[in-house]
């Protein structure tokens, strides 16, 4: 591997900038949908579900900032798994990774063309999936700013349409639930929740572009969780409290709930708002999925011309363009809700590994035993389809390093 294959990222990121990029990968396009089909799967008990979703997110982010602050670099559970496990499960981290996250940039990237122009959501994916990987190119910083501007607006948006709800008179709270369904429907309902609080993973992937990661990482990814779960709570009591029953049948909640609180003048732009917060989370899947590529590259378990940096802007251009193609392709052929599916299934696998692989640190506590336990428990009760589709992609990848280890 030649000399320009190891070149160092450079450390711009402060607490600031690494807690924006997380909260645009958490407060995204999910907060929009996610809330219709997990009421539909919990019932009443979406509340809890959102508790089991959120034990679990904290399980994994302290698993993931704890081993960050010891492995400062760019691919995530990737190197985690690798130095705590054995080269094969930091293999297969960063394969479910890889893969599960190409899956969920698509799943973004159609959900933009669902909001902005619906009878042509697959040609817009591309064009958003095009522009996003051109910022990420242009570099780290330029990513940050931007990101910064779409979760204001997204926070912005959400704020209003609560606020609108609250004041409108129309509410009840009797219509709030704190216990009822079944388990096996509360842990569904919980993993289509994770998929929408699962983005803080892209702050420890980004360890190599922050200044003091044995400070900034931890704090940021606690910050972002913390952030993300109140306003995922002050939206779940909201929509329970206007939409009552309806709520399991609405394929877009936010909007629904503005028009039965008599504001429908917002309606537009909450979907503006849901097209914006599926580009920020567009944004930050590809610059992890692109420094994950970087350090796979590094090792060898991928072409090593990924590894390559760009010696203007510092960023792994040639793992980004080709991120940035293969999300394209699959936009513009996919359906959103398998994607949906699949990207679940594969980020609960990356984070049973961390989880596994933080109990090996010393200092051992329950902490990574809950969310081991939490990641497979709730990725045994997706979908059936999910599940397969999922086994069947990590038995590719895994028989893909053994092809790789005997030649």
């Amino acid at each position: 591997m030649s000399s320009a294959d190891q070149t160092p990222l450079r450390r711009r990121l402060g607490t600031t900038d690494a807690v924006v990029i997380g909260l645009g990968s958490m407060i995204g396009a999910g907060v929009f949908v996610v809330f219709g089909p997990a009421a539909a799967a919990a019932g009443p008990g979406l509340l809890v579900a959102l508790a089991v979703a959120a034990v679990v997110a904290y399980c994994n982010a302290t698993s993931s900032a704890r081993l960050a602050a010891r492995y400062p670099q760019s691919g995530g559970t990737y190197v985690y798994g690798r130095e705590r496990l054995g080269e094969f499960w930091g293999y297969l981290a960063g394969w479910s990774f890889v893969v599960g996250k190409m899956a969920s940039c698509a799943a973004m990237a159609l959900t933009v063309g669902l909001y902005v122009w619906p009878g042509h959501a697959h040609a817009v994916a591309v064009a958003a999936v095009a522009g996003l990987t051109t910022v990420n190119y242009r570099g780290i910083q330029k990513s940050a700013v931007l990101t910064r501007v779409i979760v204001a607006v997204v926070l912005a948006v959400l704020a209003g349409a609560v606020a609108a709800i609250a004041l409108s008179g129309r509410t009840d709270l009797g219509r709030i639930a704190l216990i009822g369904g079944t388990p096996a429907g509360i842990l569904q309902a919980a993993g289509l929740l994770f998929f929408a609080f699962a983005g803080y993973a892209r702050i420890a992937t980004l360890g190599e572009e922050v200044r003091d990661p044995a400070h900034t990482i931890p704090r940021a990814i606690q910050l972002a969780l913390a952030v993300t779960l109140a306003v995922y709570a002050t939206l779940a009591v909201t929509l329970m409290a206007i939409l009552g029953p309806n709520l399991s049948t609405s394929a877009a909640p936010l909007a629904d709930a503005v028009r039965a609180a008599g504001a429908g003048w917002l309606e537009p732009v909450v979907r503006v708002g849901a097209a914006v917060a599926a580009l920020g989370s567009l944004l930050s899947l590809i610059l992890g999925v692109s420094r994950t590529g970087l350090a796979m590259a590094r090792d060898g378990h991928l072409p090593s011309a990924l590894a390559v940096v760009h010696p203007r802007f510092a960023v792994p251009h040639r793992a980004e363009v080709t991120v940035g193609v293969i999300v394209a392709v699959v936009a513009a052929l996919a359906d959103v809700r398998a994607a949906i599916g699949f990207s679940s299934f594969a980020v609960l696998v990356y984070y049973a590994i961390a989880n596994a692989s933080a109990w090996t640190l010393p200092g051992r506590d329950l902490v990574p035993v809950v969310g081991l336990a939490g990641c497979l428990v709730v990725a045994a009760c997706l979908p059936l389809a999910s599940v397969i589709a999922g086994a069947a992609v990590l038995a590719a990848g895994a028989l893909i390093y053994t092809l790789a280890r005997l030649r």
